[in-house]
């Protein structure tokens, strides 16, 4: 028996250790929920391309939600793996990359014809450049703080315009260029520096006011009431907030920047 044979013996007769294991069909939990936000994508894709842009909609918005619990998941779990990291990027770049693109391009670039790919194809691989940057930044990011808009709220802002406009009675080829630029201006949003509130430092276990929650019924009772203008309204007020944030930071002289902007080294210390 060689020395590791009596180390797994040691690790598998102490009962601590068996503890800190979790159950391998745990795994599969989180993995799971990527790839139902997976599906999601696809779903919105599939909608797409039968013409039911509503629904193609609505597939990108329910990823949104699937994809904000896999980690989570993962972590109550104490089942991360740098394989379930890899499916999270790959779920997203299908949902939020090319999902949004292309239903944004059979709704209504495609009828400006040759120039209707420039901003579809702005939007998905600013969508891959973000991912990309995002992996590699993850040990020199504050937490607090994402760089760049959030590649599911780019989304969420293409496909909820597309979701408001279909439910009003507008038809593509009437939108094709404020879709246009709507394309361009979130695709590039998504690779700058501008700072946006991740809220993932929150204190779960302080006390909040009760005003606050009431005001969390309010918000679930308007989304209820008329989700399309309710959840793309609070989108947009995200995609300004990074904007607004840049600003107040160079009124205050402050670093416009809240994390590295290097891709180089991922040890590289020094957040501004």
């Amino acid at each position: 028996m060689n020395d590791s044979d009596s180390l797994q013996e040691n690790q598998s007769s102490d009962p601590s250790l068996q503890k800190k294991r979790p159950p391998k069909g745990l795994y599969a939990l989180p993995n799971a929920i990527t790839l139902a936000a997976l599906f999601g994508g696809f779903y919105a894709i599939v909608m797409a391309m039968n013409g039911f842009f509503d629904k193609a909609a609505i597939g990108v918005f329910c990823a949104m939600v699937l994809d904000s619990l896999d980690g989570r998941a993962a972590r109550l779990t104490n089942t991360q793996s740098e394989f379930g990291v890899q499916m999270d990027s790959l779920s997203d770049m299908v949902s939020f990359g090319a999902a949004p693109a292309l239903i944004a391009y059979v709704w209504a670039l495609k009828g400006l014809g040759n120039i209707g790919w420039v901003p579809a194809f702005v939007y998905c691989a600013c969508a891959a450049l973000r991912l990309a940057r995002f992996n590699v930044n993850t040990t020199v990011v504050d937490k607090r703080f994402f760089q760049g808009l959030p590649s599911p709220a780019a989304a969420a802002l293409v496909a909820g315009a597309i979701w408001i406009a279909t439910e009003s009675g507008f038809k593509g080829t009437e939108l094709a260029w404020p879709m246009f630029w709507t394309c361009l201006v979130v695709g590039l949003t998504m690779v700058t520096n501008l700072p946006f509130y991740s809220f993932k430092v929150v204190h779960t276990k302080r006390s909040v006011p009760f005003v606050f929650l009431v005001l969390i019924v309010l918000v679930i009772a308007a989304v209820a009431f008329n989700p399309p203008i309710v959840l793309f309204s609070l989108f947009v007020l995200y995609g300004l907030s990074g904007y607004l944030l840049y600003v107040w930071r160079k009124i205050n002289g402050q670093h416009s920047s809240v994390i590295s902007t290097s891709t180089d080294e991922i040890e590289e210390k020094g957040l501004h």
